[in-house]
């Protein structure tokens, strides 16, 4: 059952169409997947305690409801290291259309994935599990099943991937955390199941899984007109 929390969000983002990223994470991190430490900053003040807080290297956003699409218009600066280089990032992209403040989180690493969910007409809601981040319309690898999702659907999806090994451990790099996948699959598709009536669809991309942790790098949340 959605917490009041989570329906407060759906309320506060229906006008808009969409739920921006701060509150997409909240909302995830209350269904139990996770989320990079994160704050919102509406001044420069406040965008370098929190990232102090959190701790070099961070990623910058732009928060904006005019911005769906935040790489499109310079959005999204990652690898800042320094409280000068946060100064610069603040100025950039406070001058983006309708920003309201800039989300400072962690700077994450591992292989990218796509998660995902749409709300088929015929049948109902189906997740997608699929190689993310920058490749995911270049390879189109990806692996669909029907809401919800169990531990065993979990690893027929990995196995249909075609670069499953990037999953695996390529090349001697460490495989990622597939207990850790499974289960933000799961819970993200119990999720799923409990906004069918408020969603279009939703894209985690990327989610960065290591061989410690899977992590929503990115969240958005399209709503049913």
């Amino acid at each position: 059952m959605l917490k009041k929390v989570m329906k407060e969000i759906l309320a506060g983002s229906r006008g808009r169409g969409w739920v921006m990223e701060p509150e997409a994470k909240r909302l995830f991190s209350l269904a139990g997947l996770g989320v990079p430490r994160f704050a919102v900053a509406g001044d420069l003040a406040t965008a370098v305690l929190a990232a102090g807080k959190i701790g070099y290297p961070v990623v910058a956003k732009v928060v904006s409801p005019d911005v769906v699409h935040k790489s499109d218009v310079g959005g999204v600066l990652p690898g800042i290291g320094t409280e000068s280089e946060l100064e610069e990032a603040f100025r950039r992209i406070s001058t983006i259309k309708g920003f309201t403040g800039i989300l400072i989180e962690e700077m994450l690493t591992g292989v990218e994935l796509i998660v995902g969910a749409k709300v088929d007409r015929q049948f109902g809601p189906v997740v997608i599990l699929g190689i993310g981040g920058t490749g995911v319309e270049l390879y189109d690898d990806v692996s669909i099943r029907m809401a919800p999702v169990s531990p065993s659907d979990v690893d027929s999806m990995i196995n249909g991937l075609k670069a499953r090994a990037l999953l695996l451990g390529h090349r001697g790099a460490p495989p990622v955390d597939r207990r850790a996948l499974m289960e933000m699959l799961v819970a993200f598709s119990r999720l799923v199941m409990e906004l069918e009536g408020a969603i279009d669809s939703i894209d985690l991309n990327p989610v960065f899984c290591s061989s410690e942790r899977c992590v929503v790098g990115d969240a958005r949340i399209m709503l049913r007109p």
